[in-house]
């Protein structure tokens, strides 16, 4: 493989990892159809970032803001300051793109019933990161169209689900993305879990590794009272880690009221 190939390879492989924590339910990629409560607001402080060959990508830090505008709806920013370093190379290091989303919960039923919560959360990844530094993810604007699920057992949460990414550009193409989630509520203030999430290729570069990416994460959160809270999560790739996630994390302060 030649040096460009290489370095295309491998900013194709970060921006797996990085395309997906953009739309994640933190701490995890895969999210939950949960909306933040009407006139309620969740405001997390947070740093994520991946590694694979050659190259370190993330944020550091970010701003995401949630709020409750109506009931079952929820408003999303992601505001990031990102940075990106190939081995070698000079450090980038500056805004990055932007993601704005609506969560829309229609189903949520009662605590007896046997049918699960369902949300739709379409989002919008506007290209405000300069691509040609490694802090955008194609230049291009992004559509992402989930559909999430969830059902609540006792002290044990699953919920997962997936969708489409609309992703234009010259060498570029729509993926899909899936993943589900199991966590239990260890204490009263801690909660663990672990979820597996499959991205499909995202560029028409047809190499042996450039197949799409398959991992997981395992994290959680720790309550420090009702209106303080830790994020964080940390995982690697199953399928061509090398190139798509030799190692990935996420931590975030959390702030609801």
């Amino acid at each position: 493989m030649n040096n460009a190939l290489k370095v295309i390879t491998l900013v194709v492989g970060l921006n797996l990892i990085l395309a997906a924590r953009a739309f994640a339910g933190p701490p995890f990629l895969t999210d939950d159809p949960e909306p933040v409560d009407y006139q309620h607001w969740e405001i997390n402080f947070f740093s994520a970032g991946g590694h694979v060959q050659g190259e370190t990508s993330g944020a550091a830090p970010g701003l995401e803001v949630n709020y409750g505008v109506l009931p079952e709806v929820q408003l999303h920013v992601i505001m990031p300051v990102a940075y990106d370093k190939i081995s070698g190379g000079a450090l980038h290091y500056g805004y990055g793109d932007t993601e704005l989303g609506v969560k829309y919960r229609f189903i949520d039923p009662g605590t007896n019933d046997w049918w699960p919560q369902v949300a739709v959360f379409p989002l919008l990844e506007v290209p405000t990161g300069d691509v040609n530094k490694g802090l955008g993810a194609t230049g291009e604007a992004r559509e992402f169209l989930p559909i999430w699920l969830q059902k609540d057992f006792g002290k044990w949460t699953t919920y997962g689900g997936g969708g489409y990414w609309n992703n234009p550009g010259d060498g570029n193409k729509n993926y899909w993305f899936v993943g589900w989630l199991l966590q239990r509520k260890i204490t009263d203030k801690l909660t663990l879990g672990g979820e597996l999430f499959h991205q499909t290729a995202d560029t028409i570069i047809t190499t042996p590794t450039n197949k799409g990416s398959t991992g997981f994460n395992l994290g959680g959160t720790y309550d420090f009272n009702d209106n303080y809270h830790l994020l964080f999560s940390a995982g690697r790739g199953i399928q061509n880690a090398e190139t798509s996630n030799l190692f990935s994390y996420y931590v975030a302060f959390q702030w609801t009221f």
